[in-house]
Protein backbone atom coordinates (compact mmCIF):
# COMPACT_ATOMS: atom_id res chain seq x y z
CA UNK A 1 0.00 0.00 0.00
CA UNK A 2 1.54 3.31 -1.21
CA UNK A 3 2.33 6.38 1.38
CA UNK A 4 -0.20 8.48 0.13
CA UNK A 5 -3.29 5.71 1.21
CA UNK A 6 -5.87 6.72 3.58
CA UNK A 7 -8.69 4.99 5.34
CA UNK A 8 -11.94 6.98 5.28
CA UNK A 9 -14.19 6.90 8.48
CA UNK A 10 -16.97 9.31 8.47
CA UNK A 11 -15.70 12.14 8.27
CA UNK A 12 -12.45 11.14 9.74
CA UNK A 13 -9.79 10.51 6.87
CA UNK A 14 -6.74 8.25 8.19
CA UNK A 15 -3.30 8.31 6.46
CA UNK A 16 -2.04 4.90 6.51
CA UNK A 17 2.00 6.09 5.43
CA UNK A 18 2.61 5.12 9.45
CA UNK A 19 0.85 2.82 10.94
CA UNK A 20 -2.13 3.46 12.88
CA UNK A 21 -2.40 2.05 16.78
CA UNK A 22 -5.74 1.30 17.77
CA UNK A 23 -6.24 1.29 21.53
CA UNK A 24 -8.52 -1.40 23.29
CA UNK A 25 -10.56 0.04 25.79
CA UNK A 26 -13.20 -2.65 27.26
CA UNK A 27 -16.21 -1.10 29.15
CA UNK A 28 -16.73 -4.79 30.54
CA UNK A 29 -16.50 -6.99 34.14
CA UNK A 30 -15.41 -9.73 32.32
CA UNK A 31 -12.93 -8.99 29.09
CA UNK A 32 -9.88 -11.27 29.44
CA UNK A 33 -7.02 -8.65 30.34
CA UNK A 34 -8.62 -5.80 31.61
CA UNK A 35 -12.40 -6.74 32.74
CA UNK A 36 -13.92 -4.31 35.22
CA UNK A 37 -11.25 -2.16 34.86
CA UNK A 38 -13.63 0.73 32.89
CA UNK A 39 -16.71 -0.64 34.26
CA UNK A 40 -17.59 3.54 35.52
CA UNK A 41 -17.88 5.55 32.10
CA UNK A 42 -16.16 8.28 33.85
CA UNK A 43 -12.93 6.10 34.58
CA UNK A 44 -13.72 4.79 30.96
CA UNK A 45 -12.99 8.15 29.06
CA UNK A 46 -10.35 9.16 31.20
CA UNK A 47 -8.67 5.81 30.10
CA UNK A 48 -9.87 6.38 27.08
CA UNK A 49 -8.28 9.67 26.74
CA UNK A 50 -5.04 8.73 27.94
CA UNK A 51 -4.47 6.22 25.23
CA UNK A 52 -5.08 9.06 22.78
CA UNK A 53 -2.55 10.95 24.30
CA UNK A 54 -0.21 8.25 24.18
CA UNK A 55 -1.05 8.17 20.53
CA UNK A 56 -3.82 6.31 19.83
CA UNK A 57 -4.70 7.14 16.61
CA UNK A 58 -8.38 5.63 17.37
CA UNK A 59 -10.08 4.29 20.75
CA UNK A 60 -11.64 1.21 20.23
CA UNK A 61 -14.97 0.70 23.15
CA UNK A 62 -16.45 -2.90 23.32
CA UNK A 63 -19.48 -3.49 25.85
CA UNK A 64 -19.48 -7.12 25.04
CA UNK A 65 -16.65 -9.58 26.00
CA UNK A 66 -15.52 -11.47 22.83
CA UNK A 67 -12.97 -13.81 24.78
CA UNK A 68 -13.00 -17.40 24.32
CA UNK A 69 -16.21 -19.48 26.19
CA UNK A 70 -17.69 -15.51 27.09
CA UNK A 71 -21.48 -15.58 27.36
CA UNK A 72 -23.66 -13.53 25.65
CA UNK A 73 -24.73 -9.65 26.30
CA UNK A 74 -28.10 -8.53 26.22
CA UNK A 75 -28.68 -5.73 23.47
CA UNK A 76 -29.71 -3.08 26.61
CA UNK A 77 -27.07 -3.80 29.23
CA UNK A 78 -24.36 -3.50 25.94
CA UNK A 79 -26.32 -0.05 25.36
CA UNK A 80 -25.92 1.70 28.16
CA UNK A 81 -21.95 0.57 28.55
CA UNK A 82 -21.11 2.00 25.42
CA UNK A 83 -22.87 4.88 24.43
CA UNK A 84 -22.34 7.40 27.44
CA UNK A 85 -18.16 6.28 26.35
CA UNK A 86 -18.04 6.79 22.88
CA UNK A 87 -19.97 10.09 23.43
CA UNK A 88 -17.70 11.39 26.29
CA UNK A 89 -14.49 10.77 24.31
CA UNK A 90 -15.96 11.97 20.80
CA UNK A 91 -17.01 14.95 22.45
CA UNK A 92 -13.18 15.27 23.52
CA UNK A 93 -12.25 14.90 19.66
CA UNK A 94 -10.97 11.40 20.22
CA UNK A 95 -11.61 9.20 17.06
CA UNK A 96 -13.56 6.29 18.52
CA UNK A 97 -14.20 2.87 16.86
CA UNK A 98 -17.19 0.91 18.54
CA UNK A 99 -16.47 -3.05 18.90
CA UNK A 100 -19.79 -4.67 18.64
CA UNK A 101 -21.56 -7.30 16.51
CA UNK A 102 -25.13 -5.70 17.08
CA UNK A 103 -26.35 -3.54 14.14
CA UNK A 104 -28.48 -1.43 17.01
CA UNK A 105 -25.01 -0.73 19.54
CA UNK A 106 -23.11 0.24 16.01
CA UNK A 107 -25.98 3.09 14.72
CA UNK A 108 -26.31 4.10 18.80
CA UNK A 109 -22.30 4.31 18.59
CA UNK A 110 -22.78 6.18 15.82
CA UNK A 111 -24.88 9.01 16.14
CA UNK A 112 -22.77 9.23 19.85
CA UNK A 113 -19.76 9.78 17.43
CA UNK A 114 -17.76 6.77 16.87
CA UNK A 115 -16.29 7.17 13.33
CA UNK A 116 -15.34 3.27 13.01
CA UNK A 117 -17.38 -0.09 13.38
CA UNK A 118 -15.41 -2.87 14.22
CA UNK A 119 -17.24 -6.32 13.69
CA UNK A 120 -15.94 -9.52 14.98
CA UNK A 121 -18.35 -10.99 12.81
CA UNK A 122 -17.15 -10.16 9.97
CA UNK A 123 -20.47 -8.27 8.80
CA UNK A 124 -22.15 -11.53 8.51
CA UNK A 125 -25.65 -9.63 9.54
CA UNK A 126 -26.62 -8.08 6.56
CA UNK A 127 -28.24 -5.03 8.85
CA UNK A 128 -24.75 -4.29 10.30
CA UNK A 129 -23.74 -4.08 6.24
CA UNK A 130 -26.61 -1.33 6.03
CA UNK A 131 -25.91 0.60 8.93
CA UNK A 132 -22.61 1.30 7.83
CA UNK A 133 -23.72 2.22 4.71
CA UNK A 134 -26.02 5.01 5.39
CA UNK A 135 -23.54 6.43 8.20
CA UNK A 136 -20.87 6.45 5.84
CA UNK A 137 -18.75 4.76 8.77
CA UNK A 138 -15.42 2.77 8.31
CA UNK A 139 -15.43 -1.05 8.90
CA UNK A 140 -12.92 -3.47 10.32
CA UNK A 141 -14.14 -6.70 8.96
CA UNK A 142 -12.58 -9.73 10.97
CA UNK A 143 -12.50 -13.14 10.55
CA UNK A 144 -13.76 -15.63 13.56
CA UNK A 145 -15.03 -19.67 13.19
CA UNK A 146 -18.00 -19.90 15.34
CA UNK A 147 -18.67 -17.51 17.87
CA UNK A 148 -16.78 -16.61 21.03
CA UNK A 149 -18.58 -19.37 23.17
CA UNK A 150 -17.72 -22.23 20.98
CA UNK A 151 -14.66 -20.76 18.26
CA UNK A 152 -11.69 -22.26 20.41
CA UNK A 153 -13.69 -25.78 20.71
CA UNK A 154 -11.18 -28.03 17.80
CA UNK A 155 -11.15 -25.40 15.24
CA UNK A 156 -10.33 -26.96 11.55
CA UNK A 157 -8.92 -25.38 8.18
CA UNK A 158 -7.37 -26.92 4.97
CA UNK A 159 -5.12 -23.71 4.85
CA UNK A 160 -6.08 -21.03 6.97
CA UNK A 161 -4.54 -18.21 5.59
CA UNK A 162 -6.32 -19.23 1.51
CA UNK A 163 -9.85 -19.49 3.99
CA UNK A 164 -9.29 -16.28 5.87
CA UNK A 165 -8.28 -14.32 3.25
CA UNK A 166 -10.81 -15.40 0.79
CA UNK A 167 -13.65 -15.15 3.51
CA UNK A 168 -12.69 -11.49 3.96
CA UNK A 169 -11.97 -10.79 0.16
CA UNK A 170 -15.51 -11.57 -0.18
CA UNK A 171 -17.06 -9.91 2.90
CA UNK A 172 -15.55 -6.49 1.60
CA UNK A 173 -16.45 -6.90 -1.92
CA UNK A 174 -20.34 -7.35 -0.59
CA UNK A 175 -20.01 -4.60 1.79
CA UNK A 176 -19.03 -2.38 -1.02
CA UNK A 177 -21.96 -3.95 -3.05
CA UNK A 178 -24.21 -3.21 -0.34
CA UNK A 179 -22.94 0.84 -0.13
CA UNK A 180 -20.00 0.75 1.78
CA UNK A 181 -17.37 3.32 0.25
CA UNK A 182 -14.46 0.97 -1.08
CA UNK A 183 -12.12 3.21 0.84
CA UNK A 184 -13.88 2.87 4.41
CA UNK A 185 -13.36 -1.16 4.65
CA UNK A 186 -10.40 -2.47 6.36
CA UNK A 187 -9.93 -6.48 7.30
CA UNK A 188 -8.61 -8.34 10.01
CA UNK A 189 -7.25 -12.06 10.48
CA UNK A 190 -9.14 -12.18 13.72
CA UNK A 191 -6.09 -13.79 15.75
CA UNK A 192 -7.34 -15.99 18.74
CA UNK A 193 -10.60 -16.37 17.30
CA UNK A 194 -11.60 -19.71 16.22
CA UNK A 195 -7.93 -20.52 15.85
CA UNK A 196 -5.08 -22.67 17.57
CA UNK A 197 -1.58 -21.71 18.31
CA UNK A 198 -0.33 -22.93 14.86
CA UNK A 199 -3.18 -21.20 12.67
CA UNK A 200 -2.43 -18.23 14.75
CA UNK A 201 0.74 -18.73 13.57
CA UNK A 202 0.62 -18.97 10.16
CA UNK A 203 -1.52 -15.99 9.41
CA UNK A 204 1.07 -13.84 11.77
CA UNK A 205 3.80 -15.21 9.10
CA UNK A 206 1.54 -14.67 5.51
CA UNK A 207 -0.11 -11.15 6.80
CA UNK A 208 1.68 -9.91 3.38
CA UNK A 209 -0.55 -12.11 1.81
CA UNK A 210 -3.44 -10.82 2.92
CA UNK A 211 -2.09 -6.83 1.94
CA UNK A 212 -2.49 -8.47 -1.50
CA UNK A 213 -6.33 -7.35 -1.69
CA UNK A 214 -5.67 -3.87 -1.26
CA UNK A 215 -7.54 -3.27 1.89
CA UNK A 216 -6.30 -1.93 5.29
CA UNK A 217 -4.77 -4.79 6.72
CA UNK A 218 -5.31 -4.50 10.79
CA UNK A 219 -3.88 -7.34 13.66
CA UNK A 220 -4.54 -7.71 16.83
CA UNK A 221 -2.63 -10.11 18.89
CA UNK A 222 -2.51 -7.91 22.17
CA UNK A 223 -1.84 -10.52 24.74
CA UNK A 224 -3.82 -13.16 23.81
CA UNK A 225 -3.81 -16.80 25.15
CA UNK A 226 -1.48 -18.11 22.59
CA UNK A 227 1.50 -15.59 23.31
CA UNK A 228 0.80 -17.43 26.93
CA UNK A 229 1.60 -20.67 25.62
CA UNK A 230 4.31 -19.07 23.21
CA UNK A 231 6.04 -18.40 26.95
CA UNK A 232 5.36 -20.76 28.89
CA UNK A 233 8.76 -22.76 28.62
CA UNK A 234 10.52 -19.62 29.47
CA UNK A 235 8.71 -17.64 31.52
CA UNK A 236 6.49 -20.44 33.41
CA UNK A 237 2.08 -19.36 33.38
CA UNK A 238 1.21 -15.97 32.90
CA UNK A 239 -1.34 -13.39 33.40
CA UNK A 240 -2.39 -11.54 30.45
CA UNK A 241 -1.34 -8.15 31.26
CA UNK A 242 2.35 -9.82 31.33
CA UNK A 243 2.48 -10.62 27.75
CA UNK A 244 2.89 -7.06 26.09
CA UNK A 245 6.47 -7.99 25.40
CA UNK A 246 5.15 -11.03 23.46
CA UNK A 247 2.78 -8.28 22.13
CA UNK A 248 5.39 -6.13 21.33
CA UNK A 249 7.25 -8.51 19.07
CA UNK A 250 4.08 -9.21 16.95
CA UNK A 251 2.99 -6.10 16.67
CA UNK A 252 7.24 -5.62 15.05
CA UNK A 253 6.61 -8.70 12.71
CA UNK A 254 3.58 -7.46 11.65
CA UNK A 255 4.11 -3.90 10.91
CA UNK A 256 7.05 -5.10 8.96
CA UNK A 257 5.12 -7.46 7.11
CA UNK A 258 2.46 -4.77 6.02
CA UNK A 259 -0.02 -4.38 8.42
CA UNK A 260 -1.86 -0.89 8.71
CA UNK A 261 -3.42 -0.99 12.47
CA UNK A 262 -2.34 -2.38 15.09
CA UNK A 263 -4.99 -3.28 18.22
CA UNK A 264 -3.31 -2.77 21.73
CA UNK A 265 -4.17 -2.64 25.00
CA UNK A 266 -0.73 -0.74 25.84
CA UNK A 267 -0.84 2.31 23.79
CA UNK A 268 2.40 3.70 24.37
CA UNK A 269 4.13 0.76 24.07
CA UNK A 270 2.70 0.02 20.67
CA UNK A 271 3.45 3.34 19.27
CA UNK A 272 6.60 3.14 19.98
CA UNK A 273 7.32 -0.51 18.55
CA UNK A 274 5.16 0.44 15.28
CA UNK A 275 7.55 3.50 14.58
CA UNK A 276 10.49 1.68 15.22
CA UNK A 277 9.26 -1.28 13.23
CA UNK A 278 8.31 0.66 9.83
CA UNK A 279 11.20 3.03 10.15
CA UNK A 280 13.51 0.09 9.58
CA UNK A 281 11.20 -1.52 6.62
CA UNK A 282 11.49 1.72 5.23
CA UNK A 283 15.21 1.98 5.15
CA UNK A 284 15.79 -1.81 4.26
CA UNK A 285 13.46 -0.65 1.20
CA UNK A 286 15.46 2.58 0.34
CA UNK A 287 18.99 0.44 0.51
CA UNK A 288 17.36 -1.98 -1.69
CA UNK A 289 16.67 1.41 -4.30
CA UNK A 290 20.58 2.39 -3.71
CA UNK A 291 21.67 -1.29 -4.63
CA UNK A 292 19.31 -1.86 -7.35
CA UNK A 293 17.69 -4.85 -6.19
Amino acid sequence: MDDTAVWRARNTVFSLRDPLVMGILNVTPDSFSDGGDHIDPHVAVDAGLDMHRAGAAIVDVGGESTRPYAEPVDLDTELARVVPVVAGLAERGVAVSVDTSKPEVALAALDAGACVVNDVTGLRDPRMVEVCADMQAGVVIMHMQGDPGTMQDHPEYGDVVVEVGRFLADQAIRAVEAGVALESVAIDPGIGFGKTLEHNLDLLGNVAALTHFGYPVLVGPSRKGFLGTLLEPVRGPTEARDRDGATAAVVALAVANGANIVRVHNVALGVEVATIAKAMVRKEHHEQEIDGT
